[in-house]
């Protein structure tokens, strides 16, 4: 009997050494389920994160439906060209410039044959596009002091345009009221000062010489002039706020411009189109004491006239 119990406590430890054998198995199993778990959950925010966003809103959609707008721009403003410029001494003339913007027997497009006009200055300005094939061209004019805006509506197909009906005729408003501004703040002395030292540096911007130009211009600093097709008439105001050694400063001056054509010999001294212009023009300078002498950094137009 007590072989026998020795005997069955040794068939008793294999039997137990193998359910510790499923044991461990078990728990690897369950630890490797835990890993996935948890590397899932680390991956998934991730890659939400990563991922762009895509809009909350409606997707966009072109409105344009693939019409070419520059060139429509372009044929409306030419067709602008020839439907506001007539003379009724001459109908034949724009019926002919007209053709080939409209259809066939499209003729004066609703003009009476009567009356002047004379256009310019012809700018597309906006498209309104109705469909691939339709849309509507605003164009500004000039006629005399008198701006326009010339609704046009054009039908496009194969690679070709059309007036597709009456133009509108719209005023394009008047110029806009400009605020006056406060009388500016003057450094009398600085103004004395800057005043030789301007003429001579417009004198020799006007000119375009080098040599000359870097006598007045900061070192360091390449300016480019009008070589000779203007000259200074006069260095009419020079504006300088109260600062240290370096300012910004407006000069307004008149600039002599050449006729540009040889006068006739039936023209004399008096003809106003046979002299020289002269142009105010406005500019705003930085400029920078050294010594006791001005030098000019940086010159542009100005944003408003000196007060």
């Amino acid at each position: 009997m007590t072989a026998r119990g020795r005997g069955a406590s040794r068939r008793g430890a294999w039997s137990g050494g193998g359910g510790r054998w499923l044991v461990w198995t078990g728990r690897a199993v369950l630890w490797a389920l835990i890993i996935v778990i948890v590397v899932n959950g680390v991956r998934a925010p991730i890659e939400r994160l990563a991922q762009p966003s895509e809009p909350s809103g409606p997707t966009a959609t072109p409105t344009d439906f693939g019409f070419p707008k520059t060139e429509a721009g372009a044929f409306a403003s030419q067709f602008a060209a020839a439907y506001l410029n007539f003379d009724g001494s001459k109908p034949d003339e724009r019926a002919e410039r007209l053709k080939p913007f409209l259809p066939e027997g499209g003729g004066q497009l609703g003009w009476n044959g009567f009356g002047r006009m004379s256009a310019g200055a012809f700018q597309a300005s906006d498209v309104q596009v109705s469909d691939a094939q339709n849309a509507v061209v605003t164009v500004f004019a000039q006629s005399g002091a008198q701006r326009w805006k010339l609704s046009v509506p054009v039908y496009y197909t194969d690679h070709k345009f059309v007036v597709s009906g009456e133009p509108a005729l719209l005023p394009a408003g008047d110029a806009a009221g400009l605020p006056q501004l406060p009388e500016p703040e003057h450094d009398d002395t600085t103004e004395s000062e800057l005043r030789p030292q301007l003429e001579g540096f417009f004198k020799a911007y006007a000119s375009g010489d080098a040599t000359q130009l870097q006598r007045y211009v900061a070192q360091g600093t390449t300016l480019d002039g009008f070589g000779g097709k203007v000259s200074l008439g006069e260095l009419k105001s020079v504006t300088a706020p109260p600062g240290g050694t370096t300012r910004e400063v407006t000069a307004v001056v008149v600039w002599t411009v050449p006729t540009g054509s040889t006068p006739s010999p039936s023209s004399t001294s008096t003809d106003p189109g046979a002299q020289a212009a002269g142009l105010e023009q406005a500019y705003r300078l930085v400029v920078e004491k050294q010594g006791d002498n001005w030098y000019v950094k940086d010159i542009r137009g100005a944003t408003r006239s000196a007060g």
